[in-house]
């Protein structure tokens, strides 16, 4: 029987699985790292860009406060005067959790994962709210492009201490880029203001020992793969069923690795049943296949909102690894 590791290399490879990668058993996420202050159901918290997060109560997240009060960068054109991006903390008390998770994995089994969130896109909206975001790539690119360089450069910092405290063998980066049924904007614009900056990111990981990077994006994105392959990106984790996940496997499989195809909207709800989820993890798995696929909850860590989700499909998952292997 393959390790968790081997059993992921050889389905992303095109060898010979054998069993489905089970959604996120292959990645040991290091979530201990010093990455910055995240809401948590109940709480509204200011981070250190100045960003306020709200999680009300009952609802499936948090999301920045864009009202006049609370926005940070309240005019493009003077992003300097209102952006300030916080020092990366280097010390080895802001580390040792992490390092010593780190240390305790076997990286024989499994791989050693960074998480990293916001990405960069997600960044500039959080900062100024989506509509101001979306209308500075058309009315002021030259501010934004500088604004992008400089969480670019944010992140590549932090990028250097977490490499060299951690040593990751996989990045687990978050940017969420589209709807469920279109991105956020169109492939040229995305190719001219963030492949670049992705490109730099990407670039220095996999220059500096990260053997795989794994992208969440929960949305329709298929329009943006190709840019994905050409900026190294080796698993888009989140693939929704609006892509058409069996037609994208077809066309760009060798290429890169589609994670999800069970949309967490459609199984992991109040109502949920064991049979609804099962029904879903076979329809992916017999759809998409052994190759070039993890069958996965399109959520964006290893949870589901309503307890037993994640479970259940986990269970379901195994049961078709022995039906198809």
């Amino acid at each position: 029987m393959l390790t968790k590791r081997q059993n992921l290399m050889e389905t992303i490879k095109g060898g010979n699985p054998d069993r489905f990668v089970n959604q996120y058993e292959f990645m040991n996420l290091i979530m201990e790292a010093p990455l910055g202050t995240m809401a948590g159901p109940g709480q509204t918290v200011k981070n250190e860009w100045g960003i306020t997060f709200s999680w009300p109560e009952g609802q499936l997240g948090g999301f920045p406060v864009h009202d006049a009060e609370h926005k940070v960068l309240k005019d493009i054109t003077e992003w300097k005067k209102y952006v300030k991006a916080p020092v990366v903390q280097t010390s080895d008390e802001a580390w040792s959790a992490a390092v010593a998770h780190a240390n305790a994995v076997d990286r024989s089994e499994e791989f050693v994962t960074a998480f990293v969130a916001p990405g960069v896109f997600e960044m500039t909206h959080h900062l100024m709210s989506m509509e101001d975001a979306l209308m500075a790539l058309y009315e002021e690119p030259e501010a934004m492009q500088e604004l992008i360089d400089c969480i670019t450069e944010h992140e590549l910092a932090y990028a250097k201490v977490m490499i060299d405290r951690l040593h990751p063998d996989c990045i687990f980066h978050h940017d969420d880029w589209g709807s469920q049924k279109s991105s956020f904007i169109s492939p040229a614009m995305f190719e001219e203001f963030f492949l670049p900056a992705y490109k730099k990111i990407y670039g220095y990981y996999k220059a500096n020992g990260v053997e795989l990077i794994v992208h969440h994006s929960d949305s329709y994105a298929a329009n943006l793969v190709p840019y994905m392959i050409e900026m190294g990106i080796d698993i888009w984790q989140g693939t929704m069923t609006t892509n058409n996940t069996p037609e994208l496997i077809k066309k760009y499989g060798k290429q890169i690795t589609f994670m999800g195809d069970i949309d967490s909207g459609v199984v992991d709800f109040p109502g949920w049943t064991p049979e609804i989820v099962a029904r879903e993890v076979e329809r992916a798995c017999r759809n998409c296949g052994k190759l070039y696929f993890i069958p996965n909850l399109t959520q964006g860590l290893n949870f589901s909102s309503f307890p037993g989700v994640y479970d259940s499909a986990t269970q379901a998952i195994e049961k078709m690894s022995k039906e198809m292997f």
